[in-house]
C-alpha cells in the first residue's frame, strides 16, 4: 500500500500524524484535509485496539506513538472502554467541503 507523503520529509509526516491522532483522542473529532484524515485513521484505530488490551505493554506502545501523556491517559481510561464490545471501525470520516484559498477538500474525522 502506497502512503501519501503529506509533507516533504518522513520525520515531519510522522510528527504530523502523531499530533493529529493525539488531538483526535483528546477532542473526539478534528477537522483536517481529506488526505490527512485518511492517513491518520489506521493509526488511530490501532491505538484504540491497544487501549482495549489495557496492559502495561500496550500502554507503553501507545505512549511511544503519541508522545503526549494526557492523550495516553485519556485513551486508556475513557476512549478504549467505550469500544470494549466493538470489533473495529472506531472512526468515521465525513467530507465537509473545500478550504477557501486553495480549495483543498476538508473532512472531519471523529470517533464513532
Amino acid at each position: 500500500m502506497k502512503k501519501s507523503r503529506l509533507a516533504s520529509t518522513h520525520g515531519h509526516r510522522k510528527s504530523l500524524i502523531r499530533n493529529q491522532v493525539a488531538a483526535l483522542i483528546l477532542n473526539g473529532r478534528i477537522r483536517t484535509t481529506e488526505t490527512r484524515a485518511k492517513a491518520i485513521r489506521p493509526v488511530a484505530e490501532k491505538l484504540i485496539t491497544l487501549g482495549k488490551q489495557g496492559d502495561l505493554a500496550a500502554r507503553r506502545q501507545a505512549a511511544a506513538v503519541l508522545n503526549n501523556p494526557a492523550a495516553v491517559k485519556h485513551l486508556f481510561e475513557e476512549v478504549a472502554p467505550k469500544y470494549a464490545e466493538r470489533q473495529g471501525g472506531y472512526t468515521r470520516i465525513l467530507r465537509v467541503g473545500v478550504r477557501r484559498g486553495d480549495a483543498a477538500p476538508i473532512a472531519q474525522i471523529e470517533l464513532v
